[in-house]
């Protein structure tokens, strides 16, 4: 029996709470991390885990078994990854978990140029704007655009964007363009569907931050579609920079109140807790910030006369 190797499946099955997720993350039939569990349980001579049709369920010893799973396996990749880390050539599989606009309009490029240099590395790609459950969902590595990150959260910070509110010209014309926050309420307003609280718009007003009840016919799970409404008059966006901007340099939309700038948006690289950081993820994680950072400069820097 392969014991570290049982273990590794102990521990995701124990974190994932579901035989099935591992055996599809494992790319095995369910059968076999069955037996690999039953195999540990009787090399241990202790019932880890109470299995019901619903749930699994970890017993005592299952509990205090993982621990010491974690610990140990931390252990090793770590002692693995350390030699000669440096000069080491990244190799496996890493499961990354994108934001689906800016994924494809900031990161794909980056994420290309990286699969061409590290020939080694595979790499599976999701793309969604429903938030992940790294451990349930086997995910290695998660970019995640938000200002409320969660307790326990392990995360690099990669850069910000800015959300702009843009209304189309000829909607401004019709309706008129609101200088304050509140006189959002009447106006119809395009409401980005996968947020916590989709009626309301948050802003600082004099030094704070204050939330302002919007309404609106029209709702989406993503940005793009959103602006393309407004571009043709629906009504008012709040969007990131980096799918308004365009919209705003072709002269498509306006941006408004401007002296109410919402806070910006932390883009992060977030980790699933209670895990070594493999090579392989740590390279990808610096190759995305310098991407990000080298993409700030560019868009950053002021347009040359011609």
């Amino acid at each position: 029996m392969d014991t570290l190797n049982a273990m590794k499946i102990f521990v995701r099955v124990a974190e994932s709470g579901s035989f099935t997720a591992v055996a599809d993350q494992l790319q095995v039939a369910r059968s076999v991390v069955t037996r690999q569990i039953a195999a540990l349980e009787k090399h241990l001579a202790a019932k880890l885990i109470t299995r019901s049709t619903r749930s699994l369920i970890l017993t005592a010893a299952g509990a205090a078994y993982l621990e010491k799973c974690r610990v140990i396996l931390n252990l090793v990749d770590a002692a693995e990854s350390s030699l000669g880390e440096e000069k080491a050539v990244p190799r496996g599989r890493i499961r990354l978990a994108l934001p689906l606009s800016f994924g494809l309009e900031r990161l794909m490029s980056a994420l290309l140029d990286f699969a061409d240099a590290q020939p080694h590395v595979e790499l599976l790609l999701n793309f969604s704007d429903q938030r992940s459950n790294l451990i349930e969902q086997g995910i290695d590595l998660a970019v995640r655009i938000t200002a409320d990150l969660q307790p326990g959260d392990i995360v690099r910070k990669l850069g910000e964007c800015r959300l702009l509110t843009t209304a189309a010209p000829a909607y401004l014309a019709l309706h008129g363009e609101p200088q304050h926050p509140a006189q959002l309420q009447h106006h119809e307003c395009l409401v980005y569907s996968m947020t916590t609280s989709t009626s309301n718009w948050t802003y600082q007003v004099e030094g704070k931050l204050q939330s302002f009840a919007v309404r609106g016919r029209l709702t989406a799970d993503n940005g793009l579609a959103l602006l393309q409404a407004s571009a043709r008059g629906m009504g008012i966006c709040l969007q990131p920079d980096f799918l308004a901007s365009a919209f705003v340099a072709r002269n498509a939309l306006v941006e408004i109140l401007h002296e109410f700038a919402p806070p910006a948006l932390g883009i992060y690289a977030v980790l699933p807790s209670n895990r070594y950081i493999p090579h392989r993820v740590g390279v990808l994680m610096e190759h995305l910030a310098q991407a990000l950072r080298a993409d700030l400069v560019h868009t950053s820097a002021p347009a040359m006369a011609s």
